[in-house]
């Protein structure tokens, strides 16, 4: 039986909620600069080394659920990116998120990392692939919530440089859609049909010709919940050891399709 729009909306309200709660308590953890990577033991063959780059006003801690799987389930390498809050330019984030990768590559031996970012973050983390050589040190991408095709719901603080930055239409976005040939990288999209700061809805969708994308609709999960929540989690680590294979997300419940 299908659950109606009201009560579904209801406990997604209820889930942001919580998340954001959970993400204040969290957030001074994430404050300080990360430690660095641990160097892998010769002859290790895990999983490639994984950045976590967080969204607008945010840090590290937003990403510590999805850290502590990563390392429960056989990464060694995962670090938390911080891009300082007085940053006003999309692309000196992306030119230090580079920077942050370079460094881990040469500290773990990986010639390629994987990303995996939220909101904002995802957008970093493109422009650093797609306009500045990061697709031949980035073998994945993973972008949660991120507003691929600008978004509107930000109009209240478009006083700040990197909120008109995401607006549809900016200089930025229009960088982003421009010819992009050789880009090896392999996003993966994860957009919710209930994610406010998405505006227009679907704008968190990933469209371009000259880019390999697997989109990875989420139902149920709103913005704030997406990078905490067990069932997106599951599916990011699935994403990152086998590309292409599973369903949709499924609602607030966690179930699964």
């Amino acid at each position: 039986m299908r659950e109606p729009a009201l009560v579904r909306a209801m406990r997604v309200t209820a889930l942001e909620a919580t998340a954001l709660a959970g993400h204040l308590l969290l957030y001074p953890t994430g404050l300080r600069r990360d430690a660095p990577v641990p160097v892998p033991p010769e002859g290790f063959r895990g999983p490639r080394p994984v950045l976590l780059l967080h969204g607008f006003v945010d840090n590290r801690s937003v990403f510590t659920l999805l850290r502590l799987s990563l390392l429960r389930n056989g990464w060694q390498a995962v670090a938390g990116v911080n891009y300082s809050p007085f940053t006003t330019d999309l692309r000196a984030a992306a030119q230090a998120l580079l920077a942050e990768i370079d460094a881990v590559r040469e500290r773990t031996g990986h010639p390629r990392v994987d990303v995996v970012s939220h909101s904002l973050g995802g957008l970093v983390a493109r422009y650093a692939v797609q306009r500045l050589g990061g697709h031949r040190r980035v073998h994945t991408l993973v972008t949660l919530g991120t507003p691929h095709q600008g978004t509107d719901a930000g109009v209240l603080l478009s006083v700040h440089p990197l909120v008109r930055q995401i607006r549809p239409g900016s200089p930025v976005l229009s960088e982003l859609t421009e010819p992009t040939p050789g880009c090896d990288t392999r996003f993966v999209s994860f957009w919710s049909d209930h994610d406010p700061v998405m505006n227009p809805t679907g704008t968190a969708r990933l469209d371009h010709p000259d880019l390999s994308v697997r989109e990875v609709p989420v139902h149920g999960v709103g913005h704030l919940a997406m990078p905490a929540h067990w069932a997106v989690i599951a599916r990011i680590r699935q994403e990152l050891v086998d590309p292409g294979v599973g369903p949709a997300v499924q609602d607030a419940r966690g179930d699964v399709a």
